[in-house]
């Protein structure tokens, strides 16, 4: 998403260890958790980088029962993720923070509510045919840019929320910092 905004950066690995972090912040709403995660991530790699910005972000799934959801880890999984999904809304939330010499300056955290159609058991396993394995690395089971759009009846929020960042709030910031042009 950067690279198509024109926003010049350089990935770098936080080394952060998510399932550690969220067992230790157990008991967060999902976008507290996300913004933590962000917040951990950024801090992190700005100590290593301490005179630029270093923007960390991370994403969360809420299902409709309040559960927070965890990439899935077998195409069985995934579909019993999907089908607890079908026919109610769930929220994904989105967070992105900037840090400069270890502190936090910004954040940002977005929350879309995405409603999932009743689906057949053969539409679930086409699907599944068609995205696994690459959906095992996507919390909720779905890629929207692709064939996950079609698992939806309705969608409320940001379109770059659900692929991981809340992008136009950090453009807004970065041309007000001057970090791109206004």
């Amino acid at each position: 998403m950067l690279t198509a905004a024109s926003v010049p950066f350089t990935p770098v690995s936080a080394g952060v260890d998510e399932d550690a972090v969220k067992a230790s912040l157990a008991g967060l709403n999902g976008r507290d958790l996300a913004d933590a995660l962000a917040e951990m991530k950024a801090i992190k790699v700005s100590h290593r980088f301490p005179d630029s910005l270093v923007l960390g972000c991370d994403s969360t799934v809420t299902a409709p029962d309040g559960r927070l959801i965890d990439k899935t880890t077998s195409r069985e999984e995934a579909a019993t993720q999907l089908r607890s999904f079908a026919g109610a809304t769930h929220r994904l939330s989105s967070a992105a923070v900037v840090a400069l010499r270890g502190q936090p300056i910004w954040r940002h955290v977005d929350t879309a509510k995405l409603t999932m159609r009743d689906f057949s058991d053969a539409f679930l396993a086409s699907y599944l045919d068609a995205e696994w394995p690459a959906i095992g690395g996507c919390v909720g089971g779905y890629r929207i840019e692709g064939l996950g759009a079609q698992l939806f009846t309705r969608i409320e929020g940001s379109h770059f929320t659900i692929l991981g960042l809340p992008l136009l709030p950090l453009l807004d910031w970065l041309r007000v910092r001057g970090v791109i042009a206004a």
